[in-house]
Order: C-alpha cells, then sequence, then structure tokens
C-alpha cells in the first residue's frame, strides 16, 4: 500500500481530531469525542451484570475493563498475558476494592485457545450479558495462524467470530434468566474504509503474493461490521433481547501500532498532540456497553458515542452474509 495513502488516513484523523478539540459539540447522545468512559457510563448501575472483554491488558480494553468495574460489573478479562492481566486486576482493586475482576487465557488467533477459554467460561457457570470484543492487532508482517488462516483475519475477525458463536447459547440463556437485555461489542475502526476491491477478498485471504498489511488490517475490522450487522439480524429474527453493535474507538495511542515503524513514528510525535487519550478512546466501547440510550439499537455502527455510518461494503447484506458463511467453514 502506498505511504502517501496511509499518511492521508492518518493527517485526516489529526484534522479531525483537532476540529474536535476546537469546534466540537455533543451529538444526539448527549456525548461528544471528548467524553471519557468514566463521563458517559455516571450514574450507571451494573451490580447485576457480567461481561468479558478480550484483549484488556493495556489500551482501551484495560480502561474499558476498570470503568465497567467501577460501575459494578464482574469482568472478566480475556487476555494471553496472565501475568499483565493480573497486574491489571491488582491495579483495579487498589482503586476500586469492591471490584470484581478476574481474568482467563485466551489467544484469538488459535481457535484451539478460543475454544479452551469458551468451555471453561461454561463450566464456570457464569451468567453472560455482555461481550466486548475487543483484542485485536494491527499491520503486522504475512504469518499464519496455527490453524492456517492470515495473522490479522484470524486475530481481528475469526477469533471473535468463535468465540461470540460459542457463548451466544450462555448469553441466551442469561438474557431470559435475568430478563437483561444482552450487548455484543465489536470494536472495528475507520480504517474498515481502506481501499479493496470487493471489499473481502475471500480468495485471497490466505495469499503472500498480494499481501498488504494495511489493507489486511482494513479487511479485518470490515469483518467486524459485517459480523456485527450480520448477527444483529439473525438474533432480531430469533427475537432474542440481544444487540450487536460495531464502533470505531477513534484515533488514540495504543500498543497496536507497534508493528508499523513509519507510523508509530507518526504518531509518537504527532499524535500525541492530536489524539484521543485512553480514557476518551475506551468511552463509545463503554457507551454502547453499558448506556440505556443504546437499548433500541442493533446492527449499528457508532463513533464518538453516537450512531455514525461505516461506508458501503460495510452496510452490504449480501456481503455481510457470504462472510458467516465463510467464516463458518472456517470454524469447521
Amino acid at each position: 500500500m502506498p505511504i502517501y495513502l496511509l499518511g492521508s488516513f492518518f493527517f485526516s484523523a489529526c484534522n479531525k481530531v483537532k476540529m474536535w478539540w476546537l469546534f466540537g459539540r455533543r451529538k444526539g447522545s448527549g456525548f461528544s469525542s471528548s467524553s471519557t468512559a468514566e463521563e458517559v457510563t455516571e450514574g450507571i448501575d451494573g451490580t447485576a451484570l457480567t461481561a468479558i472483554v478480550t484483549g484488556a491488558t493495556s489500551g482501551i480494553g484495560a480502561e474499558a475493563t476498570r470503568v465497567l468495574a467501577m460501575r459494578g460489573v464482574h469482568v472478566i478479562m480475556g487476555v494471553r498475558n496472565l501475568v499483565a492481566a493480573k497486574d491489571i486486576k491488582k491495579e483495579i482493586l487498589q482503586k476500586i476494592p469492591t471490584a470484581k475482576v478476574d481474568y482467563m487465557e485466551l489467544d484469538l488467533s488459535s481457535m484451539t485457545s478460543v475454544r479452551n477459554f469458551a468451555s471453561e467460561f461454561i463450566s464456570s457457570a457464569l451468567p453472560l450479558n455482555i461481550l466486548i470484543n475487543n483484542a485485536g492487532i494491527f499491520a503486522t508482517p504475512f504469518t499464519l495462524s496455527a490453524d492456517n488462516i492470515e495473522l490479522q483475519f484470524a486475530t481481528n475477525h475469526m477469533g471473535h467470530f468463535l468465540l461470540t458463536n460459542l457463548l451466544l447459547d450462555v448469553m441466551k440463556k442469561t438474557t431470559h434468566e435475568s430478563k437483561k437485555q444482552g450487548r455484543i461489542v465489536n470494536i472495528s475502526s475507520i480504517l474498515h474504509q481502506l481501499p479493496n476491491r470487493g471489499g473481502i477478498r475471500f480468495d485471497q485471504i490466505n495469499d503472500p503474493s498480494s499481501y498488504h498489511k494495511w489493507l489486511a488490517y482494513g479487511q479485518s475490522k470490515l469483518a467486524n461490521i459485517l459480523h456485527a450487522n450480520e448477527l444483529a439480524r439473525r438474533l432480531k429474527e430469533e427475537g432474542v433481547d440481544i444487540t450487536a453493535n460495531s464502533l470505531h474507538p477513534g484515533a488514540i495511542v495504543t500498543k497496536i501500532f507497534r508493528h508499523t515503524n513509519i507510523l508509530s513514528g507518526l504518531i509518537n510525535t504527532v499524535g500525541r498532540l492530536v489524539f484521543k487519550n485512553v480514557q476518551q478512546g475506551a468511552a463509545t466501547t463503554c457507551y454502547v456497553a453499558l448506556h440505556p440510550q443504546v437499548r433500541e439499537i442493533s446492527g449499528q455502527y457508532f463513533e464518538d458515542c453516537n450512531v455514525s455510518t461505516a461506508n458501503s461494503h460495510a452496510r452490504d447484506i449480501d456481503l455481510a452474509k457470504k462472510l458467516w458463511d465463510f467464516s463458518l467453514n472456517l470454524i469447521k
């Protein structure tokens, strides 16, 4: 992918963020790009809820875990690094002694790990009200996962697709017994708009000769939106009170950029002056997961705690169905 194209996305994001700060207005929800996760969940009581947050040891995932726990939610962190998870739990408990936070091992690039996590969670007999599919990797060199799937597609989409499918019956049972709405939240990105003819290159997912790491990331983030949309459609057909939505958290400085030397350098200089901080970056995730304003909304794409518009591929119903069938075949 030409660096000028990636740079245009970067500086477009910078300009947009500067507009947030200079002319930012609260939209229909009453919140904006400058709102924090604590602000958008203020006054919400989550003491009867249980949530799983993937990728919870840093960035948005760690902040979402902290804020959900602050609101009384029992949070299970799905993580690769158990030592880091232990540290996050310790930090949260030091500030919020009543917090209910646990962690379990989960490597989303491995279907075996995902199945083991789901099996262990189901065996715990815990309820599940909220599933936040947050973990992700960005612009990695071409690599195949343990299941022979391109690593970004495997981690960012397939792992969460499988995890959601395996835990859906638990969520349905919880919703039925508790009479509380279930919510599934997929963390996508504005980079789902990166150009890719046809949206998802089904026949070239594993083709190293046509691989572009930024396009592959955009493809995986497009898949996150399509997954949420098709899931929302199916849940509505079933008459189940579980919503599925996707979101762009905003331009945020996190560890996800560690595999991109040029972009990482830009972000660590210019980006730190204009991008969101993590507290703001986790706001839309926490808003969609907890806020009562979102109760009647499913199959939508959010940005800055408001419903937004994803690109045409992301709104393609047939493409969403095709991706669903394609993903089902892969997990079999």
